[in-house]
């Protein structure tokens, strides 16, 4: 005889769970499967006088999700956000590349200084779990691929330096605190939301604007792509895995595509047709580029159970789909830093 399925709850279902970097790209979608999952989030956002929430728009009158304005260089404030959390996904950070040659500074602050705080305050408030966020960008060029967690770390840019600070600071309240972290290391995720400093955008904006030459960097280093709600998946996979504590957790398909490749194939993406061509100005300087990232994903697999499903063909398909919807977002005729 059959029935009404049973229904498994969710293991967030009620718990109130604190993201950083809520209202960004990773961020929002992580903030949609908490949502999805019954938890109670609360959005920590950077503050702005205009109120603006950009991806969480949708959320303003929303009693699931509590947005909460600040910046993570102030202690006061993340302590706060921090209160009454079972979990915390830190993802709060500084980002770009370019940037980070002319304010290096910053980096450190808002990185550095910042995981400070946000570890300090989970260890004051006894959080079941604190997952931060790195970035495969700390591996530097592949000396050995796929790249493993033991990999050695590079700091090609102040960016990258400032991640392999903020990922150590983490740690080391793992190994001095006992506090439960958890690093997660995305291999460059892309998808819906995505904004236009970042390589598919880049090229997708400029095809869906008609344009014929599509203007890069460097065509030849290679990349680990991973689709937006597959790094997010592994976000909650690893928040649940007690043997990641203390440890790094890679998030990458274990594919690897050239730039030149890519933009080839986001041309047949997009159903446009446009050439390829090398515009100096977005080179990046000699020494600072990442020649090669591709991802070793054991530990994810093995140890949280989590595995990448949307192909790059489909991902691919789905962010030009989206970018076609969204052109007042783009500029494809400025270089965005």
């Amino acid at each position: 005889m059959t029935g009404t399925p049973t229904l498994v709850p969710s293991v967030w279902e009620g718990r109130t769970v604190l993201v950083t970097g809520a209202e960004g790209f990773i961020g929002s979608t992580l903030v949609d499967l908490l949502v999805e999952r019954g938890a109670r989030v609360r959005a920590f956002v950077h503050y702005k006088p205009y109120g603006e929430k950009g991806h969480l728009a949708r959320y303003l009158d929303d009693d699931r999700v509590e947005m909460w304005a600040g910046d993570v260089r102030d202690p006061g404030r993340v302590d706060d956000a921090v209160a009454g959390c079972d979990t915390v996904f830190h993802l709060a950070a500084l980002i770009g590349i370019p940037y980070s040659y002319v304010s290096p500074g910053a980096y450190v602050q808002t990185n550095v200084t910042g995981t400070e705080h946000i570890a300090e305050a989970c260890r004051r408030h006894g959080v079941r779990r604190l997952v931060h966020t790195s970035t495969s960008e700390v591996y530097g060029t592949a000396r050995t691929a796929p790249i493993a967690e033991s990999h050695p770390l590079q700091p090609q840019s102040p960016y990258s330096a400032s991640k392999i600070g903020a990922d150590m600071m983490a740690l080391s309240f793992h190994h001095a605190f006992a506090l439960p972290v958890t690093v997660v290391r995305p291999f460059n995720t892309y998808g819906p939301r995505q904004s236009a400093r970042a390589v598919i955008p880049t090229i997708l904006a400029q095809l869906h604007a008609g344009a014929r030459e599509i203007k890069l960097g460097s065509l030849t280093p290679t990349r680990d792509f991973t689709y937006v709600t597959d790094t997010a998946e592994g976000f909650l996979a690893v928040a649940e895995c007690d043997r990641a504590l203390g440890h790094v957790v890679n998030l990458g398909t274990g594919r690897e595509i050239s730039v030149g490749d890519l933009a080839r194939a986001l041309v047949t993406a997009s159903g446009r047709e446009a050439e390829v061509v090398v515009d100096r100005t977005r080179l990046r300087p000699s020494g600072s580029e990442v020649e090669r990232l591709l991802s070793d994903n054991a530990r994810a697999r093995d140890w949280a159970g989590w595995e990448p499903r949307v192909s790059l063909e489909e991902g691919l398909r789905r962010t030009s789909d989206w970018i076609a919807a969204h052109p007042h977002l783009f500029a494809p005729d400025r270089y965005q830093v």
